[in-house]
């Protein structure tokens, strides 16, 4: 009898996979970082060949640690992060890869501002463009680099590009493409009419086909099977966009019930019976078809400390010391006090404006290292407490009577630290 899962997870820096049995213990994990390339100001985008080869590695580590038979993979499923853009061309092959804290669409969100653009894409899809939005880097692509966007074959998201590599399948599902503005809501269906509010109307055989998380997007090729060591012919379902997929589990699955990730992006979201109709919401997403995700979120959380340890660091730590261990110890080092610095966690613009950069401020001479990082880690939770007011206030107007707010005020937040996944 077949009695494990593997789960692979793909973030914006990190590839894992890990292989469950059926009563949920955790059997292996296998991790690896990916880097992301900048080249020019603005532009976050990553290797897909280097994606696709940390994914075979983290798999084939995970078998091998679990000893496990491959026949006894029941299923994969895979998560990944949300919008950026993820292309094949139009043979099939690995095109295009740009992640979610890409800011070079910021010119375009601007005019498309000021000319309603956002007004009616939210008539449809219930979210405004933003600057690392798929469709948004759609248009970019479109305007500034033609050459390229003639050569775009299928537009997918992270997991869905993995998915693809496994199985050759040409699918997404539908909490990822709500969540990129690419479904009509409460319909959770593609429209001709939202693509042309994007001014992308003829860009639908573009999309790969949408299916539910839970559904068989296809199977494990042979010649995946021989470079990871699974099973040819395990079936892979379709996934679920990463925020939601954390939600889940970590036991959020009910009305009312909220969660908070602190991963590359602050996560901060709710579910709901229906979805919430106020702009001051910045994302949707729809999990399954009675259920969906308000999202009040920004790249401004842990991937503040992955470039503090990036650049300032990982690069001699003590030997046998994690630099991410070291900052946490720094923190802990330091009492608050009135006249500590103050940080702003806009590495990758803000939610409201792409243009908008982080920065210390109030640094006195007698500050450290310590305190910088304390005002860093403190920067990061008052952006998720401001995203968690804006969900309090949503709910609580929208829904009928101020019952759905009260059950939300009432609950405690469950909390899903993701570290810099």
């Amino acid at each position: 009898m077949q009695r494990h899962i593997l789960g692979l997870d793909a973030g914006n820096t990190v590839i894992k996979s890990i292989i469950f049995d059926t009563a949920g213990r955790e059997l292996a994990l296998a991790a690896r970082d990916g880097r992301s390339c900048m080249p020019k100001p603005g532009h976050v985008e990553r290797d897909l060949g280097e994606l696709w080869r940390n994914v075979v590695e983290v798999i084939r580590q995970c078998l091998d640690q679990s000893g496990i038979d491959p026949r006894d993979i029941a299923a994969i499923g895979c998560a990944g992060h949300g919008n950026g853009f993820y292309a094949l061309d139009r043979g099939g092959d690995p095109l295009l890869g740009i992640q979610s804290l890409d800011t070079r669409g910021i010119g375009i969100v601007s005019e498309w501002a000021a000319t309603g653009v956002g007004d009616r894409t939210y008539v449809h899809c219930l979210q405004r463009p933003w600057a690392a939005q798929t469709p948004t880097l759609l248009a970019w692509l479109r305007r500034h680099d033609p050459a390229l966007f003639a050569r775009i074959g299928t537009v997918f998201l992270c997991k869905d590009f993995v998915v693809n590599r496994l199985t050759g399948a040409r699918s997404t599902e539908t909490s990822d493409m709500s969540g990129c503005g690419l479904l009509h809501m409460p319909g959770r269906c593609y429209e001709r009419e939202l693509l042309a509010a994007y001014g992308l109307d003829d860009c639908m055989e573009l999309l790969p086909n949408v299916l539910e998380a839970s559904d068989i997007a296809g199977h494990v090729t042979r010649d995946v099977a021989d470079a990871t060591g699974l099973l040819a012919g395990t079936p892979v379902v379709a996934g679920l966009f990463d925020v939601v997929a954390s939600a889940i589990g970590s036991g959020v699955t009910s009305t009312g019930a909220a969660s908070i990730i602190a991963g590359t992006w602050s996560i901060n979201q709710v579910i709901t019976e229906e979805p919430i109709r106020d702009p001051s919401i910045f994302m949707l997403s729809t999990f399954d078809p009675v259920r969906y995700l308000a999202i009040e979120s920004s790249a401004t959380s842990a991937a503040n400390l992955e470039w503090i340890v990036r650049e300032f660091f990982e690069h001699a730590p003590p030997a046998g010391a994690s630099p991410f261990e070291i900052c946490s110890e720094l923190v802990a080092s330091v009492d608050p006090a009135g006249d500590m610095p103050i940080y702003h966690p806009f590495l990758y613009g803000s939610q409201q404006n792409g243009k908008a950069r982080a920065g210390f401020y109030g640094i006195a001479g007698w500050h450290t290292r310590a305190h910088m990082l304390r005002a860093l880690f403190e920067g990061v939770v008052f952006e998720h407490r401001r995203h968690v007011e804006t969900l309090r206030r949503a709910v609580s107007d929208r829904q009928p009577g101020g019952s759905f707010g009260r059950r939300l005020a009432q609950r405690h937040l469950a909390a899903d630290i993701c570290g810099c996944a």
